[in-house]
């Protein structure tokens, strides 16, 4: 499960938007393959309210993953698209990451 905030940008101290929150299973025998369910939900400015749903494959090893966004809400609502995923930053000790998703959204 993940409850994690989202920033505007990589650095821990960016400001707040909202949270990242959703979960994700291990669906790959022979990699490091997730399957992620997540939602984007914005709690400040513009979008305040409104949530991107996102629901796919994350080969975590990858320089970069695509996933698609299959909804959303508010602002958001009949969203279609997709992310790509970046890892920034990655902790082994803890097992910590900060990921940079870029959204590529149509929506009315």
């Amino acid at each position: 499960m993940i409850d994690n905030a989202l920033t505007l940008d990589v650095p821990i101290n960016s400001t707040v938007v909202g949270q990242a929150q959703g979960m994700y299973v291990g669906a790959a025998q022979k990699e490091i393959g997730l399957l992620m369910a997540m939602n984007l939900a914005f709690k400040t400015g513009k979008y305040n309210g409104s949530t991107i749903t996102i629901l796919g494959r994350n080969t975590v090893m990858s320089k970069v993953r695509e996933m698609p966004v299959v909804g959303g809400s508010g602002m958001f609502r009949f969203a279609r698209g997709y992310v790509e995923a970046r890892t920034k930053l990655f902790d082994m000790k803890t097992g910590d990451a900060t990921v940079e998703y870029n959204c590529y959204i149509l929506h009315y």
